[in-house]
């Protein structure tokens, strides 16, 4: 008896609950924009975070309101945002980007302060020991990077640094927002010219060497061989001025640390 009284219930509050939440539904449903709707339909629904929103519906929400650009999808890249800029009636500039690791520090190269117990995390060693390299701006190689991609875009490789699959990369930027050290930036897929690949802004030479054998010394040497003027150092690091820059390679050819890569594809 108690079995059949407790069933029926749980029958009647179910019947209750459903009629009151599709009552509550009807009277507070706020009509979605039509516009809002379109611009939804033409992302890619990857809820990647990378346009500053929440999700994809936060960021056609924006869009429709005019808060935000149509390029600010870079999960959908150039392609989505000239969707959007024809359901917008404006133009788009949006390029397709790519992260890229601005650090050699492998295994092989950097030495580390010792071994680390703790949080297996670059956010955990950055915050209790400031890393586990003796190069305070070395990558700490725990994969928080990783975890952040949701396009199964980068993995650590056996060298410990992490590795950027090109193809799978969508230039959403949410790694470029977790490493700790902001070794990761976003540049253009069709940009040609010289990279450094170091963050090292160390003064103290002899220490750079010591600490990672493809660390940047601040020789300066890419600076005075570039005929073009397109390179300085700035806070010790190497900066390329891509308008300046005709791609000729020299002063990747001469870095004595091969800090600078030439970025041809």
């Amino acid at each position: 008896m108690i079995i059949l009284y407790t069933a029926l219930v749980a029958v009647v509050l179910a019947f209750v609950l459903g009629f009151l939440l599709g009552f509550f539904k009807k009277v507070f449903y706020v009509q979605e924009d039509p516009l809002q709707g379109k611009i939804r339909a033409a992302l890619p629904g990857a809820n990647c975070g990378g346009c500053g929103f929440p999700g994809c519906d936060g960021y056609a929400a924006a869009v429709a309101k005019g808060k935000s650009s149509v390029d600010g999808c870079s999960a959908g890249g150039k392609q989505t945002a000239q969707k959007l800029a024809e359901i917008m009636g404006v133009q788009s500039s949006a390029e397709e980007q790519i992260a890229i690791l601005a650090c050699q520090g492998s295994k092989e190269h950097a030495v580390l302060k010792g071994e680390y117990i703790g949080i297996s995390t670059c956010a955990g060693a950055k915050q209790s020991i400031g890393g586990t390299k003796m190069c305070a701006w070395g990558c700490i190689g725990f994969g928080d990077c990783v975890e952040a991609c949701r396009f199964d875009a980068i993995h650590i490789a056996e060298s410990g640094l992490p590795e950027i699959d090109k193809q799978k990369c969508t230039g959403c930027g949410m790694c470029v927002k977790t490493c700790p050290q902001h070794l990761l930036a976003k540049i253009p897929v069709e940009r040609k010219g010289s990279i450094a690949l170091c963050s090292n802004r160390s003064q103290n030479k002899p220490s750079i060497i010591k600490q990672c054998k493809s660390g940047c010394i601040k020789c300066g040497k890419c600076e005075r061989t570039c005929k073009q003027g397109a390179i300085k150092l700035v806070d010790g690091i190497p900066v390329t001025d891509y308008t300046k820059c005709i791609a000729c390679g020299e002063c990747v050819a001469g870095c004595p640390t091969k800090v600078l890569s030439l970025l041809t594809e």
